[in-house]
């Protein structure tokens, strides 16, 4: 972890939060009636995990494409179609309901891995990028699983 410049490991880890406090409510009726009565029934639970998880996906959609537009070869046109895919599997895979959409962000998460190992492959993230994504994927992942698991 020390590769990782720290001001990108504290801003990711920052951004589980939402993750975290929405599987800490789902464990907790304490946690979720605070919730609910001082943020509202959308910053809790599921809702607040699903919704906070496809502005990620799409958000990361962005950052792949960004990775892309530094090849100068074909990695490039295929860099760029692959980094759509997070952002469509957040809008057409999470209108489910809670379980089924959270079930498939936590796929769309684990297809963003492979996406971010195969950017980093071609030398197109920085080298310290996949001990990042490790971390916070499994953070994610373990966080969105307690839904479906309760």
């Amino acid at each position: 972890m020390r590769q990782i410049p720290r001001s990108a490991l504290v801003l990711g880890l920052a951004g589980v939060i939402p993750f975290a406090w929405g599987a800490a409510t789902l464990l907790s009726d304490g946690l979720a009636a605070w919730g609910q009565a001082n943020l509202g029934p959308r910053f809790i639970g599921p809702y607040v995990q699903l919704y906070y998880g496809a502005i990620i996906l799409s958000f990361m959609s962005g950052v792949l494409w960004g990775f892309a537009a530094k090849a100068g070869d074909n990695r490039g046109a295929t860099g760029y179609a692959l980094s759509v895919i997070p952002a469509l599997w957040a809008f057409f895979m999470t209108g489910g309901g809670p379980t089924s959409a959270g079930l498939n962000l936590i796929f769309g998460f684990l297809g963003l891995l492979v996406l971010d190992a195969a950017f980093w492959f071609w030398g197109l993230a920085p080298r310290w990028w996949m001990q990042l994504r490790l971390l916070l994927t499994a953070l994610v992942v373990l966080c969105l699983a307690v839904g479906p698991l309760i």
